[in-house]
């Protein structure tokens, strides 16, 4: 469950933007061309220029990474786009491109021209540092296309307000998925919803995709609708087709209006849910604050989020999915998470490594793009507000120079206690950007395997994955069986 909503897509056909701010102690820029290192006109100290990418560079970065994330979906990903480029090694190309452009400019952020306008990519770990230390009110999270998509998902959402009202959104969003806790207050209730759902999954030899993604999506109705929502399919394709929308609302501008209508008639339905939700549900804790109103007036609606909260449930289930092939490509890793499964703790901290490890290989933003709300300096260049900047998360998590074991599965990378603060690793991102529903959403993941673990052991998974290889850098959960063996 993250603030961003799905894989950015900037600088492209559906380009995003973003945000950062100064740091004056940030090394010089890459001098411009063609003159000395140091020097001016005419010989004394040169100002820092920024690093762009010409013509080629633009065309190529273009190509292998923007126009590829805007294909798969911003809001909804969609399964065979994502199969083709997995089968195609769409993953290597955009960090083959991004290990090219850090090389020719010096690790400087690179200013990359788009359709909806230029994008600094950062390619350094300093300035990613920055990038996450920036407050939210420099570096604003609604990038002008996420923000047209956003508007029709959730258009009372945190990530779609501003200012002092954004923030009080966010404190009663926190609130309510107990953001800083690593056990939500209503976790036993969760966790018998999950094991409930899971029962469903064990009575075949094999568990596939399309079963799983039917039981993630009854537990999400339940969690934060109450169960009553359970069965409600209408109401999910309702939601799916407002996604799907949003996926285009830079080219199909013209059927906003369908779209909003069908919005309203989702929000109703949602509305009647809360309205009779049981206490531990998240829309009747959201509803909890009532009719409250931001510093300007506007109001809250705190039930309003609940669409993000579906949104980000659903991806739950391709989380568990390939953490489900990893384990059973990965026997002694799955016995020893069985162990603790046995033990019967409620912590589950390795199988929690093993979820956080799944989404640092294969995250579910793979790019986070921000936009500036004040002028911002990156290395002495200053840049003005309204600047997109894009940080390529996935790159920097799977970057072998800087991550050791880069793309093997280690979840005991995970079990170190700095583990949440290593920028290297972004799979909720960090700063005032971090995901509220991190905890909610590895809670949920490691409960729906815990439920699948204690009576199986999973294994023949397909696609299948060879522990001693480099794993692939796409990974499509639609295809994803694994082989259920009863203990």
């Amino acid at each position: 469950m993250t603030e961003d909503p799905k894989p950015a897509t900037a600088a492209g056909p559906a380009g995003s933007a973003a945000a950062s701010s100064a740091a004056a102690s940030r090394p010089a820029a890459v001098p411009a061309p063609g003159r000395p290192k140091g020097s001016g006109p005419a010989g004394g100290p040169q100002q820092p220029r920024p690093a762009r990418a010409g013509r080629a560079e633009t065309v190529r970065f273009a190509a292998t990474h923007t126009l590829p994330a805007f294909l798969r979906g911003a809001f909804h990903v969609r399964p065979k786009v994502v199969a083709a480029y997995a089968a195609l090694g769409q993953q290597g190309w955009s960090a083959a491109t991004l290990r090219a452009m850090r090389a020719r400019h010096g690790g400087a952020p690179v200013e990359v021209r788009g359709l909806s306008g230029n994008l600094l990519v950062l390619l350094d770990h300093a300035d990613v540092r920055q990038f996450y230390e920036l407050p939210v009110r420099t570096l604003a999270l609604d990038a002008p296309d996420k923000f047209r998509g956003l508007s029709l998902l959730e258009p009372t959402g945190v990530i779609c307000s501003h200012g002092d009202t954004r923030e009080e959104r966010r404190r009663i969003n926190d609130e309510v998925l107990a953001a800083d806790r690593p056990a939500h207050p209503s976790c036993r209730e969760f966790r018998a919803i999950v094991d409930e759902e899971a029962a469903a999954l064990a009575d075949r030899p094999e568990l596939d995709f399309p079963r799983l993604r039917r039981a993630v999506a009854r537990i999400g109705r339940r969690m934060v609708l109450g169960d009553a929502a359970r069965g409600d399919e209408e109401l999910a394709r309702w939601l799916l087709a407002i996604r799907e929308e949003a996926n285009w609302m830079r080219i199909r501008k013209g059927r906003a209006a369908a779209a909003e209508a069908l919005y309203a008639k989702a929000a109703a339905r949602v509305e009647e849910y809360a309205a009779r939700a049981e206490p531990h549900t998240l829309a009747a804790l959201a509803r909890r604050h009532g009719d409250a109103e931001g510093p300007d007036g506007t109001a809250l609606d705190p039930v309003g989020q609940a669409h993000h909260w579906l949104l980000a449930l659903d991806t739950v289930g391709p989380t568990v999915a390939r953490t489900l092939l990893l384990l059973a490509a990965h026997p002694a890793e799955q016995e020893a998470v069985r162990a603790e499964v046995d033990g019967g703790g409620a912590e589950l901290p390795r199988l929690r490594a093993c979820v956080e490890e799944t989404l640092r290989l294969f995250p579910l933003v793979p790019d986070l793009v921000r936009v500036t709300r004040a002028e911002t300096v990156w290395r002495g260049v200053a840049y003005p507000a309204g600047t997109a900047v894009l940080v390529p998360a996935l790159f920097h998590q799977r970057d072998p120079e800087h991550v050791p074991a880069a793309h093997q599965f280690v979840p005991a990378r995970w079990l170190r206690p700095d583990a949440a603060q290593d920028i290297r690793m972004a799979p909720f991102s960090h700063g005032g950007g971090r995901c509220p529903g991190e905890h909610l959403g590895v809670l949920t993941s490691a409960a729906l395997i815990a439920s699948v673990l204690r009576e199986h052991r999973v294994g023949g998974g397909r696609p299948a994955l060879e522990p001693s290889q480099p794993l692939p850098g796409l990974l499509g959960a639609a295809g994803i069986r694994v082989a259920l063996t009863r203990r």
